[in-house]
């Protein structure tokens, strides 16, 4: 699928395969895990962001090889305005899942909210290169590269 996505041909399809990817690192092989991570879900969604972690840590003690929960607890944490956890937590997800696009876009927000252009074009780049139809990181990118042209990295 990763190769798909890379060859997508418009914004909507790359979406489609995006979503497919996604679905399918959304599930543990672990119905435990599976369904705590919908809880977690629901309590993100409510903005019962300390719930979502506490469930999340469950998660990742039942499933530590589960990138998607990293990537998920990262999201949390930033919401609880944590930047340093969630970092930690995208590192873990891309240790697990080096294609994992989200967490490479959330590594980019990260950097680039703590003024690290430099940082954040790699991070923006890296996840453009699995997923080029992404608009919103190539607008992102556009303006990175004029801004950190010409600095040392």
């Amino acid at each position: 699928m990763f190769d798909r996505l890379a060859k997508a041909r418009s914004e909507d399809e790359a979406k489609g395969i995006a979503s497919l990817i996604e679905r399918r690192w959304a599930r543990s092989g672990s119905d435990t895990a599976d369904l705590l991570y919908s809880r977690a879900a629901e309590a993100f969604e409510e903005k019962d962001y300390p719930l979502s972690v506490e469930l999340l840590d469950r998660i990742l003690t039942l499933q530590p090889g589960w990138a998607e929960a990293w990537y998920r607890r990262a999201i949390v944490f930033y919401q609880l305005d944590d930047p340093v956890g969630a970092m930690a937590d995208l590192h873990q997800a891309l240790t697990l899942e080096p294609r994992h696009f989200g967490a490479w876009t959330g590594l980019g927000h990260i950097y680039l909210a703590s003024d690290d252009k430099p940082h954040a074009l790699e991070a923006y780049r890296r996840a453009l290169k699995l997923n080029p139809q992404e608009s919103t990181i190539q607008v992102i990118v556009s303006h990175l590269d004029h801004e950190v042209d010409g600095l040392d990295l």
